[in-house]
């Protein structure tokens, strides 16, 4: 288990917590009132700052309820929080329905995942192996 350090910048700060035993995801929770306009997307603080191995990322990705029942979510989905980063965790939330959505201190406006990373050794190469799916992308795998 990897320890998360953090540090609390306001009192409106919540504390993450996993909301289950089997939770992958912690909650982020907004430390600021505001309205999310239709059609709009803002940064919504959290009050929070991380400390945590550089062995590790964290991706911050939209709740499903929010989603679901506000149309509510994140941009830049999945957020990455790297290792050195020691500013506010801010999530950007944008509003795909057509109501206003008014999000108030404590509410949960994310979730966010501790995930092990591994950094990747570049190698220049003339060719490389091939496969028979090739340079095919774009739905190229399966059936329109």
């Amino acid at each position: 288990m990897a320890t998360l350090k953090i540090k609390l910048l306001n009192s409106n700060a919540t504390l993450p917590k996993y909301q289950t035993s089997g939770s992958s995801g912690f909650d982020l929770c907004a430390s600021e009132n505001l309205v999310l306009k239709a059609g709009s997307f803002t940064l919504v603080s959290t009050g929070l700052s991380f400390s945590f191995s550089d062995k590790y990322e964290i991706q911050v990705r939209p709740r499903s309820g929010l989603a679901l029942k506000h149309g509510i979510s994140a941009l830049n989905t999945p957020g990455t929080i790297d290792a050195d980063y020691r500013g506010e965790i801010k999530v950007l939330l944008i509003n795909h329905s057509k109501e206003d959505f008014t999000i108030n201190i404590g509410d949960r406006i994310a979730q966010a995942v501790l995930c092990p990373i591994e950094k990747a050794i570049f190698e220049v190469v003339e060719v490389l192996d091939t496969t028979k799916r090739g340079e095919g992308g774009f739905g190229s795998t399966g059936k329109q």
